[in-house]
């Protein structure tokens, strides 16, 4: 019999679409004091992709360990996943993806580099990730859609703007009215991040899943 799984997600992927990867129990974005509960339901994988930031507890590094401690297998990306992996990947979680990596390795440090403004009902992001504007900026400067000068003054734009506010609209109209970039440049700037956004959050999802799926398949 396959282990049973329970991913938290919600912001970064869908759990429509996460389902289209794998079958699991999927909840909304984890908060404090919730592992314990599915662990003595009988489920021997977690996943955590989103969760809870700022105004509310975020999970506790005491919740992983005692989960680890129990012979549960936790694996981290994407989000707070990412965050809680590359502090406790030491002791057993497993963490996955870009995200991972880069605080893992000292690349990025910030809560707030994944942290998104949410609906409440459907979970779904309203604002854009900092890690997703980061890759899409670069992607953007890598096309020659944007010069060095202009990638690096709307990337300290987007640093500087509270992540509930953070949007690739507001950065471009924000960013032609401080001349960062010129005004005839606004729509085509606009488009290619509405046509080409790197959803690095959605992809480090997928590979969470993927990751759960392997382990349930060699229990």
């Amino acid at each position: 019999m396959k282990a049973k799984a329970v991913i938290f997600t919600g912001n970064s992927i869908s759990h429509e679409d996460a389902r289209k990867v794998l079958r699991a129990n999927y909840q909304p974005p984890v908060r404090r004091f919730q592992l314990e509960n599915f662990i003595q339901k009988g489920h021997k994988v977690i996943g955590i992709i989103d969760g809870i930031f700022f105004d509310r507890a975020a999970v506790g590094h005491r919740e992983i360990l005692s989960a680890l401690d129990a012979g549960v297998k936790v694996v981290g990306g994407a989000s707070m996943g990412a965050l809680r992996a590359s502090e406790l990947d030491t002791h057993g979680m497993i963490g996955v993806g870009r995200i991972y990596e880069w605080y893992r390795d000292g690349v990025i440090e910030s809560d707030d580099e994944v942290a998104v403004s949410t609906n409440p009902d459907t979970f779904e992001p309203i604002s854009v990730s900092l890690v997703n504007i980061r890759e899409s900026l670069k992607a953007a400067f890598v096309s020659g859609i944007v010069s060095e000068k202009e990638h690096n003054d709307l990337l300290q734009l987007a640093i500087d703007t509270y992540y509930p506010d953070r949007s690739y609209l507001g950065l471009v109209k924000e960013g032609a009215k401080r001349g960062l970039i010129p005004e005839e440049k606004k729509k085509f700037i606009l488009d290619f991040f509405t046509g080409n956004e790197v959803d690095v959050k959605r992809e480090d999802a997928i590979l969470v899943l993927e990751t759960v799926k392997k382990l349930i398949e060699e229990a």
